[in-house]
């Protein structure tokens, strides 16, 4: 990565991190996908029982390995032949594994889901949320987070999921009501009423869509 990128996602991170703090969350910059593997795992103590949504920043920097192969209980949902179960479960869990779909530079998270287990549990349930953001993630305002959520992750993965909505064929969000829509709950996660629940771990690098 160009070194004068790199410096600008350091300076800007540390603008998110305040952002947070004063929302009563906290956040990490971790200069690559190896110092946030290493600072998630700082985070999750041992035997604790851990579940996540479809995150693909906490696969991209090999979360989701580590904690199958660590000492760990990890509750996977595919291996569940009762997706609901899986879903159940996950709101009694230590911790959720998380990213967001856009964020803002004052800490605010812009998440959407379809079948809303992801965002149930980010508002409620889990002891805690850990989320993995790539600074690709990162725009000026809540506007900006929510054209990015709704015309840049929505798009890509609804192609991902094989759906057939109007934004996979166009790239684009068309605010559609399709049967497939991925947009069906919005949640702005503005503040954290409950201390030392919300973790947010800033990656210097591109990560999820």
């Amino acid at each position: 990565m160009n070194e004068n990128y790199f410096k600008r996602n350091e300076l800007l991170a540390q603008k998110v991190i305040r952002g947070l703090e004063s929302r009563n969350m906290t956040g990490y910059y971790a200069e690559s996908k190896e110092a946030a593997l290493k600072k998630a795992l700082e985070l999750i103590p041992a035997k604790s029982s851990v579940t996540m949504g479809g995150a693909m920043s906490a696969h991209e920097i090999g979360l989701v390995e580590a904690l199958k192969q660590g000492d760990y209980n990890f509750i996977d949902r595919n291996t569940f032949a009762d997706k609901r179960e899986a879903m159940l479960l996950s709101y009694d869990a230590d911790f959720f594994l998380s990213s967001v779909n856009a964020m803002t530079e004052d800490g605010i998270l812009i998440n959407i889901d379809g079948n809303s287990n992801r965002v149930s549990a980010i508002a409620q349930g889990p002891k805690k949320v850990l989320f993995i953001v790539g600074m690709n993630k990162v725009c000026s305002d809540v506007d900006g987070a929510m054209k990015r959520a709704r015309n840049v992750a929505a798009p890509i993965n609804a192609q991902r999921f094989g759906l057939s909505t109007p934004c996979a064929k166009t790239g684009a969000c068309m605010d559609c009501k399709s049967p497939d829509t991925i947009c069906c709950q919005f949640l702005i996660t503005r503040f954290s009423r409950h201390q030392d629940r919300i973790h947010v771990i800033l990656v210097n690098d591109d990560l999820g869509y």
